[in-house]
């Protein structure tokens, strides 16, 4: 079997080949929503409407999968979203930043940059909107009824009948994602380092992670 592009459907894939497959829409929104240590949260809650960035210089994840589906906001209008699920997610250099709106002030958390002690998550369900980074896929599925998807998480599937993949394992370089929400049933944030700057109040360095 083989994928538009002509080349094998299984095993490993690239990022950019995946993306296409997900069809991800251009909608904008989310909370900041950052787990601290053994923090526990919902699989679902209403997001504020506000997107944020995620990077991190290498992701290694045990378990994934991914597809389609919407959050809400508080009125309840739903915000599409590609769904991304990992049992067990080990992040090297992490940072995450929200702009406040209305008001030049960033708000960045960055975790993990010692390479021996590096952020760790688990049952990590991110809902984004784009995504980019140079990505292994190992004993991936593409195309399977997302209802049965089982790899990334207890709470990682959708609905049946809905376009979703999977893999045994995933490994991102450079990861850069504009994300809409995040939950964890643990994420544990080693050095972490939490900065809010504004217009003359900073140390030189970026006040957004891209």
């Amino acid at each position: 079997m083989k994928d538009a592009q002509g080349d094998p459907a299984y095993g490993r894939t690239d990022w950019r080949r995946f993306a296409v497959a997900v069809a991800v829409p251009a909608a904008v929104a989310g909370a900041l929503v950052f787990g601290m240590a053994n923090g526990a949260f919902a699989a679902t809650f209403a997001v504020s409407g506000q997107s944020f960035k995620i990077s991190a210089d290498r992701l290694e994840g045990t378990g994934f999968a991914q597809y389609g589906d919407s959050v809400h906001k508080k009125n309840d209008d739903a915000i599409p979203v590609a769904i991304s699920g990992i049992s067990s997610a080990t992040l090297y250099n992490l940072c995450q930043s929200v702009k406040t709106p209305g008001v030049p002030i960033t708000l960045t958390i960055r975790a993990g940059r010692d390479e021996d002690n590096p952020a760790k998550a688990t049952n990590l369900l991110i809902g984004l909107n784009e995504l980019s980074g140079e990505a292994e896929f190992t004993d991936i599925n593409i195309g399977q009824d997302a209802s049965t998807l089982g790899l990334g998480g207890e709470d990682a599937h959708g609905k049946a009948g809905d376009f979703g993949q999977e893999a045994k394992h995933v490994t991102i370089r450079g990861l850069r994602q504009t994300a809409v929400s995040t939950s964890a049933g643990t994420f544990t944030l080693t050095g972490l380092n939490m900065k809010v700057n504004w217009p003359g109040g900073g140390d030189g360095r970026p006040t957004e992670c891209f």
